[in-house]
């Protein structure tokens, strides 16, 4: 370094030149990611976001199957289709059945799983994993396979459950048969093929609560049902919040179990909402059933902020 060489001036052209070299690189990964992510960004657009931009203009007109060669010469009809679907009472039918299916399923599905959750992780000392098992495989078991046994198990005249019903002197109904009875049976079965999913993710919640919170509730004289109340369910909070959102929103869509077990029937007693959106496109009513479908949309969205807002003032 010279006489006249400044300390400070070195200091900065090396930080400079270590800023640009940094810049530099930042820049190539930058470049990289983005042409690492190309394919999925194209496949994204394409097969998702073109899609749902196209379904929500064809919610706005009056598209149906005879306009495929001409799909921008339909007529805007604004909401017309949107006020079609609020006043068509089989909709409303369908949306009743659905709310029914949420009011009662979800919180049966979740105190289940709960109720399993706790013994997994409590109760049941031996074999854990071989229960964890058999809770959890109804959820990955084929829809077919499940209502195959479940139409063997509610039949009426030999079915297991009517059987063991008339044990006792009671004549079991036809469960799927009798529009008194049928949306029950789906959604007894939709909690058994669905509460293993909570239960995964509620005991692995459980085991997440620190277990000094239980032993000093315990040294100040709290029983187990009062350590349950005041310790293990506001620890929980998430992820309860969690599974409430996710098993809703997957509530409000229940479109497998009438699909496979009764077609809707009887009498539309089990049709659901996405169900019959699922006809109408079926019958050729693009525009109409874009429209119900956007509707279903709307309230999942709704009910979720709900479900959020509420869980934080509670918080």
């Amino acid at each position: 370094m010279t006489a006249n060489s400044n300390p400070v001036d070195t200091g900065r052209k090396l930080a400079s030149k270590r800023s640009g070299r940094a810049t530099t690189r930042n820049a190539a990964e930058a470049r990289a990611g983005l042409l690492l992510s190309t394919p999925f960004i194209v496949l994204f657009l394409v097969f998702t976001a073109w899609p749902v931009i196209q379904s929500m203009y064809m919610s706005f007109t009056d598209m149906s199957r005879n306009d495929v060669q001409t799909p921008f010469a339909v007529d805007f009809v604004a909401l017309d289709n949107y006020v079609r679907a609020v006043s068509d009472p089989i909709f409303r039918k369908a949306a009743l059945n659905t709310v029914i299916f949420v009011v009662v399923g979800v919180p049966a599905t979740i105190v289940a799983g709960l109720a399993v959750a706790v013994a997994l992780d409590k109760g049941i000392n031996k074999a854990r994993g071989f229960f964890r098992l058999g809770f959890y495989t109804p959820v990955i078991t084929s829809i077919v396979a499940v209502a195959v046994v479940w139409r063997f198990l509610l039949q009426p005249d030999f079915g297991v459950v009517n059987q063991m019903l008339a044990v006792v002197g009671i004549k079991g109904p036809n469960w799927i048969g009798d529009e008194n009875t049928a949306l029950f049976s789906l959604i007894i079965m939709s909690v058994w093929r669905n509460f293993g999913n909570a239960m995964i993710i509620l005991l692995a919640g459980l085991q997440s609560v620190s277990w000094e919170l239980h032993e000093a509730a315990a040294l100040d004289g709290a029983g187990t049902w009062q350590r349950f109340m005041n310790v293990t369910l506001p620890a929980l909070r998430p992820t309860l919040l969690f599974v409430l959102v996710t098993t809703s929103i997957g509530y409000l869509q229940f479109f497998e179990e009438p699909f496979v077990m009764t077609q809707g029937g009887p009498l539309n007693a089990t049709l659901s909402a996405s169900m019959y959106t699922y006809q109408q496109f079926g019958f050729g009513n693009w525009g109409y059933s874009g429209a119900m479908a956007y509707l279903t949309f709307l309230v999942i969205l709704i009910v979720t902020i709900i479900q959020f807002r509420v869980t934080r003032e509670k918080g």
